[in-house]
């Protein structure tokens, strides 16, 4: 296994210059966001008692439920929200959207002084922008030490969870497997014109990509790729999925490998590869620091680092425990940079739009 980035890299400052995040911007939704007091529930997250876990039972049991922002798909969310339940029975009350739009609805709540989330869990830049706002708390549960060191940001205030892997996948029926590119520079063959697809939010893998072969020829040769065999633009991982799989897109670039697998697995006709750099980006789950249901939102946050890791790897998902062997330890890769979403947000959102296209 390779790791290209050092772990300070990796967690490197951001700024919430993420795009969509316009409200974040103004310098009075920032202050009114840091202004939030300290957590009431601090002295609960950093309990480390030999009677942790049945305070925190006990306590959750009273709350009655947890509150979780979430951008994980329904089906996914559905199966680990269910365990949870089955466990402690403890209802889980799941909003989900985009990982965007869970960054601007905890921020106007804590605007208005509204803390109505318990819980995240949604995407390492997003988590990052809510740390940054003072919007969650650190929790010293007793699992961080069964994941891997990438997993865990200095400030603890979010923990990654699981890795989304990006890789690309092809209808098996369209493309043969000897037929696949093996480099960036093989997508410029003109047998791929019309047949490709890319999800329209990928700028940091796009700026990863780029980076790793040199800014000028990274950005030449996409310009190239896309004046000689166009690529089609489609906003979600999982509709890209869906569109190799009816065969609309025979060939994607950047998908979540767990969906291609979990399809692939039902019989559908996809398949997933990497071309390197092969490149993953975390995903975390954090306590809201004004969370209403603080018991229960623990125990929810430490069942994601435990029970979580087993069901993620049964589901196809690349769990962060370093009990769980993963796809990891198949192909080299490296962490995406969340300050390219946030810090380098502008620069990479524009060359995007200009070399790959807007979304159809």
């Amino acid at each position: 296994m390779r790791q290209n980035q050092s772990i300070k890299a990796i967690w490197a400052g951001c700024t919430l210059a993420l795009a969509g995040l316009a409200l974040l911007g103004s310098s009075g939704a920032t202050a009114q966001a840091r202004a939030v007091p300290d957590s009431p529930s601090a002295a609960l997250a950093n309990y480390s008692g030999a009677d942790r876990q049945q305070r925190l039972v006990e306590g959750a049991k009273k709350e009655g439920e947890v509150s979780v922002y979430n951008s994980a798909p329904v089906d996914d969310m559905k199966i680990f929200a269910g365990a949870f339940e089955k466990k402690y029975g403890i209802k889980v009350k799941v909003w989900r959207s985009s990982s965007e739009n869970i960054v601007q609805r905890a921020v106007t709540e804590a605007r208005a002084g509204r803390f109505e989330v318990d819980v995240v869990e949604t995407n390492a830049p997003e988590m990052e922008a809510l740390s940054r706002e003072r919007l969650l708390q650190e929790v010293k549960s007793p699992y961080l030490q069964d994941l891997i060191p990438q997993a865990l940001p200095p400030h603890r205030e979010w923990i990654g969870t699981r890795l989304n892997m990006f890789t690309a996948a092809y209808n098996t029926r369209l493309v043969k497997k000897e037929d696949l590119p093996k480099t960036y520079e093989d997508l410029l063959n003109p047998k791929w014109k019309g047949r490709l697809g890319i999800e329209s939010s990928d700028l940091d893998w796009f700026a990863a990509v780029v980076g790793d072969m040199g800014e000028a020829k990274g950005l030449k040769l996409f310009r190239d790729i896309v004046a000689t065999n166009g690529i089609s633009v489609r906003t979600g991982h999982t509709l890209l999925v869906n569109l190799v799989v009816s065969g609309e897109i025979p060939l994607a670039l950047t998908i979540y490998n767990y969906k291609a697998e979990q399809l692939k697995n039902d019989g559908a006709p996809i398949d997933w590869f990497v071309m390197q750099p092969g490149l993953a980006r975390p995903q975390g789950v954090g306590v809201a620091r004004r969370a209403p249901h603080p018991n229960a939102a623990i125990l929810f946050h430490d069942f994601m680092l435990s029970d979580a890791q087993e069901m993620f790897i049964k589901r196809d998902f690349v769990p962060t425990s370093k009990k769980i062997n993963t796809p990891l330890n198949k192909f080299p890769f490296r962490f995406i940079d969340p300050k390219i979403a946030l810090d380098e947000n502008a620069k990479w959102s524009k060359l995007y739009r200009e070399i790959i296209g807007a979304a159809k």
